[in-house]
């Protein structure tokens, strides 16, 4: 497998630390508020990764951590009159419903911050008692400066961040660069015991402390959205390599941005649709299959005629897949024709290398296209042997199951018994060869929603 690198910027050959097994960590949300699209994408991106990591035969470790304490979080939690706590718990739920909504698998350790605090003190006192921080009035800041790499994943020079640089009024920092690992704590906010008085973790400092924790000092593989890498994900690797003096990962993978009107969608900027929202319109199957429709590193541009496109694309994957279960139904045979394997087989080779080739679910799409066609073949053609229909339906179920998509076959609406008997009252007419009466038990059939077709294997009744 090739991986794009944010660090090299190239694409390096997959070698995992150790043989046969892979440490992920992604960063999680701060839970504050419901997740937009663009929070979304990451969730499934690095789903996808997992899933195709375990496929090809590793064995995975999924660390994505819950931020549930922060600004944002106090913020909110004052605007309703509750505490932090309450505000953190509650997003996370909610948080949980969305992933499982859009089929990711749960992190095998999520992390939270306040669960963690001796593992961030412990690194904050570790960096102090090397000179890479030092304390002022109550705030422990990390001395950029002294890291002399800093800026190697974002590749934006210390001098160029020395002109955007700013410093706050009372603020004590020796260099305007300096940023904190440690925060004072304010009246009414909550604060956790530290050797500089009372206090709670900057932002980034969590992620290096807990990261180490679930899979030590380097991982294989850190990702998150394009957002993080600076500042977020470059002053982890300040920290983190300055405490421990080795590569906090080998590999650093970032999801591009979902644009409104090719602008980043953002809450600050308030052009941000929430995944429960776009959801509850379109399902979130296709929030899902919009995500891997294009490649991970490249943007998406939000929009709703795209979001009908993936909703057609996925009608396309069920109903093959509903036809090939009505033609097993009917179908005898042991035998797969050796044509049948070898096309199978190509298509099984077209998915994996496309998805080695830096996670290409778009490409790995056409891939599983590639064998609907051929399987709407074989459906159709009324002479496939039930083995080899059965062999078509389970590489079907494998790929589309490694993009986690088609996972609502079993949930599937079942058709209405008013449609089903203006189905049946069409097959009378047709059989009549009354077609004017046919027609408009069609149409009939259409203005409640759905679309009646005649294939080989009888009538197929679907939603529109």
């Amino acid at each position: 497998m090739k991986i794009y690198n944010t660090l090299t910027r190239r694409k390096e050959d997959f070698v995992p630390i150790q043989e046969g097994k892979v440490g992920i960590y992604a960063c999680g949300p701060t839970v504050y508020n419901y997740i937009h699209i663009g929070n979304a994408r990451p969730v499934c991106v690095f789903d996808v990764l997992r899933r195709f990591l375990q496929y090809i035969g590793y064995d995975v470790t999924y660390v994505s951590n819950f931020t549930d304490i922060d600004d944002k979080i106090i913020r909110r939690a004052n605007e309703e009159g509750v505490s932090a706590k309450e505000i953190s718990e509650k997003y996370i739920a909610e948080f949980q419903k969305d992933a499982a909504g859009l089929n990711c698998l749960p992190a095998d350790i999520r992390p939270k911050v306040t669960e963690n605090m001796g593992l961030i003190l412990g690194i904050v006192k570790e960096l102090v008692e090397k000179g890479y921080a030092y304390e002022s009035n109550g705030d422990v800041y990390f001395r950029t400066r002294k890291f002399k790499e800093y800026g190697k994943l974002s590749g934006q020079p210390l001098d160029d961040l020395m002109a955007g640089a700013r410093i706050d009024v009372n603020e004590t920092k020796e260099d305007p660069l300096d940023f904190a690992v440690w925060k004072a704590a304010k009246p009414g906010e909550p604060a956790w015991d530290s050797p500089w008085g009372k206090g709670r973790p900057g932002w980034h400092i969590e992620c290096s402390a807990m990261s180490r924790n679930c899979l030590g000092d380097t991982m294989d593989i850190h990702g998150g959205g394009q957002d993080l890498i600076f500042p977020h994900h470059e002053n982890e690797i300040a920290q983190s390599e300055a405490a421990t003096g080795k590569p906090l990962a080998h590999y650093w993978m970032h999801n591009g941005y979902i644009n409104i009107d090719n602008k980043k969608m953002s809450k600050s900027a308030g052009n941000f649709f929430t995944t429960r929202d776009v959801a509850e319109k379109y399902g979130y199957e296709v929030i899902r299959y919009l995500m891997l429709s294009v490649q991970y590193r490249s943007p998406i541009n939000y929009s709703t005629e795209l979001l009908e496109a993936c909703r057609a694309s996925l009608e396309r994957l069920y109903t093959c897949r509903e036809t090939l279960e009505r033609a097993m139904a009917v179908a005898a045979g042991n035998e797969i024709p050796e044509e049948t394997k070898a096309f199978l087989q190509a298509r099984k080779e077209q998915f994996v290398a496309a998805m080695s080739d830096d996670l290409n679910t778009a490409d790995g799409l056409a891939a599983i296209f590639e064998l609907v066609r051929e399987l709407n073949t074989l459906s159709a053609s009324g002479k496939a042997t039930k083995a080899e229909l059965q062999a078509g339906a389970a590489l079907f179920d494998e790929l589309t199951g490694v993009l986690g998509i088609c996972y609502q076959r079993e949930q599937r609406e079942e058709i209405p018994a008013e449609v089903l008997a203006l189905a049946e009252e069409r097959k009378q007419a047709r059989k009549a060869r009354d077609f004017a009466r046919a027609d408009a038990l069609r149409e009939q059939i259409l203005q409640m929603g759905y679309v009646i077709e005649e294939t080989r294997q009888g009538t197929n009744i679907r939603k529109k």
